[in-house]
């Protein structure tokens, strides 16, 4: 074309076909109209794990999705984290059905998750099952497989689905309801049942071969695999510690007598929400006292106390009101801070993509550490390291000789790994895992994840302390949940306690903080779908105002106000 030509422009008919343009560039071309999934079908064989939904023009999309238009997609596969999600949706669905048909008079409660990928469940309304029951749920859920039956999508009228639910027993369903603001809700239909899940389906329950169910304590677990191996299940590992923890929970919603999200937020509409945030805080402070007498009772011989767990799990308030409670029976706790101890910034450990990986164990000089432990409890005078985080370099700190009776408390997420201390006789630490356990759920088949709850804290708290966007903490979200995975979960057990973070009402408290920062990730970008993600979920929270909060509960580590923000253990010897 020369440069006085005119370009061609003009009208034209709409092609009968359109174009799906891959993120390597590579265009497949298919009938208007066509579902995205029948276009990625394509890629089948190509070595990507199991395709089960799709990212179409930035907004995540179910495989049944018709494509009218010229788009850009990406496909989402179970070795992500959208495409577990939806998996595990869809597998629990199964589960449901394959017990309503099975045991219709019973209810089955999907309760916690695994670490090793599962879903936790109980029974209600009959004795547990028994090992010749679980094998034949799991035979009518593989028949059901088999048969390749269709997810349906159905849109129905908000007051239609609240009647269905009450006329079938779904009681804590048509109770979340009642304080929806939107004017409809999203079903789906199988084998003549349904029910409504919180976020998008597979098509159908061919896509759901991978599952087995595993008796455990009082229930079974529905187990599933994880991202890093989306074919293939990971053993299920004794949990014993942790199993009693979430018991434990459940005692305390029931004499909170907030079962579900639906009454949590009928406790706020009806102005009940503070006798709520009372009891709750009460039992915090009851269960930090119970740790605190456990370890007054070893004082002879525990010097070191271990608080490990994962991010935005609350350990710097609950080792402050850990340290309350042992000055109030005459014990000194000392605290000594791990950050001190990481490597000098060039000797440091790389993740796959070549960045610092200040999660990994080996950031840590753990063989100084050991020795400076084993010397302070030997009574010696030990000069401590001092951490220069804008330097990237360690120097010599303070000279620390402990007095008769202190014990030093050392918080970090990699207390409970057995490398981290070596030399030490085990009776001489008291290891406390603290963690966002559980949590209050939507209805009992629809489960709040904790890490969603803890990404939300640290979404409010990042932008109030370090001035984050919820773009940039959603960013490094999946590197955080990484280093979990690796350095924190597999030793949830070697914990001499447990302590549950969770607070029944914070979700309330965090969503008018947290929705105006995801409200803000632009679309198009990467962590647009999260944010999207996370604000439908907050949808089903009342909001709570922040000042209901007493100035010492965990919950003020993330939105700020705290009483313990400044108080420090001092030491009065060395």
């Amino acid at each position: 074309m020369s440069k006085n030509q005119e370009p061609a422009i003009h009208f034209d008919v709409p092609r009968e076909d359109v174009h799906v343009v891959l993120p390597d560039g590579r265009v497949i071309s298919g009938p208007r109209g066509t579902q995205v999934g029948d276009f990625l079908k394509l890629l089948e064989g190509t070595g990507l794990p199991p395709i089960v939904g799709a990212v179409v023009n930035w907004e995540l999309r179910e495989l049944t999705y018709p494509i009218h238009a010229d788009s850009t997609v990406r496909p989402v596969t179970m070795g992500e984290a959208d495409g577990m999600r939806i998996y595990r949706r869809s597998l629990t669905f199964l589960l449901e059905i394959a017990f309503e048909k099975l045991f219709r008079q019973a209810v089955l409660s999907v309760d916690h998750s695994v670490s090793s990928g599962g879903y936790y469940c109980v029974i209600s309304g009959r004795p547990k099952l028994s090992s010749e029951e679980l094998e034949k749920l799991e035979a009518c859920m593989r028949e059901f497989v088999a048969a390749d039956l269709p997810f349906q999508r159905d849109q129905v009228e908000l007051a239609q689905a609240i009647r269905y639910f009450q006329e079938h027993g779904m009681t804590d369903k048509a109770r979340l309801l009642t304080h929806r603001r939107k004017d409809y809700l999203t079903v789906y239909k199988i084998n003549g049942f349904i029910d409504y899940h919180h976020g998008y389906m597979v098509p159908s329950t061919g896509y759901l071969r991978w599952f087995k169910l595993t008796p455990t304590g009082d229930g079974f677990t529905l187990r599933f695999p994880r991202r890093h191996a989306p074919t293939n299940l990971l053993p299920l590992p004794d949990y014993s510690k942790l199993l009693i923890t979430f018991c434990e929970y459940g005692d305390w919603l029931d004499r909170l007598g907030i079962s579900n999200v639906g009454s949590l937020n009928d406790s706020i509409k009806e102005n009940r929400i503070q006798e709520v945030i009372l009891v709750s805080e009460a039992l915090h402070e009851q269960r930090i006292s119970d740790i605190a007498a456990q370890i007054a009772a070893l004082s002879h011989q525990v010097r070191v106390i271990l608080v490990a767990g994962p991010s935005s799990a609350g350990k710097t308030t609950f080792s402050k009101r850990l340290s309350i409670q042992l000055l109030a029976r005459g014990i000194q706790p000392f605290p000594l801070e791990l950050d001190n101890y990481f490597v000098n910034r060039e000797l440091t450990p790389r993740d796959e993509k070549g960045d610092y990986d200040y999660e990994s164990i080996e950031a840590l000089r753990h063989e100084q550490l050991s020795e400076d432990l084993r010397r302070l409890i030997a009574g010696e005078c030990v000069q401590i390291p001092r951490y220069d985080f804008i330097t990237g370099r360690s120097t010599p700190g303070d000279e620390i000789e402990l007095k008769s009776g202190e014990i030093i408390i050392l918080e970090g997420i990699h207390g409970l790994s057995p490398e981290l201390i070596t030399g030490l006789p085990g009776e001489q630490t008291f290891r406390v895992y603290v963690s966002a356990l559980t949590q209050v759920n939507l209805d009992r088949h629809n489960r709040v994840s904790t890490t969603d709850t803890r990404l939300i804290r640290r979404i409010v708290r990042d932008a109030r302390e370090r001035g984050y966007t919820a773009q940039q903490t959603i960013q490094r979200w999946e590197s955080v949940r990484r280093g979990e995975k690796r350095y924190i979960f597999p030793y949830q057990e070697n914990a001499d306690v447990m302590f549950n973070s969770a607070l029944v009402f914070e979700l309330s408290v965090l969503k008018p903080l947290a929705e105006p920062l995801l409200r803000q990730v632009p679309h198009g970008k990467p962590e647009y779908i999260e944010a999207k993600r996370l604000l439908a979920f907050l949808e089903w929270f009342l909001p709570l105002d922040s000042e209901t909060i007493p100035d010492n509960s965990i919950l003020r580590e993330f939105i700020g106000g705290s009483i313990l923000h400044e108080f420090k253990l001092w030491h009065n010897g060395g």
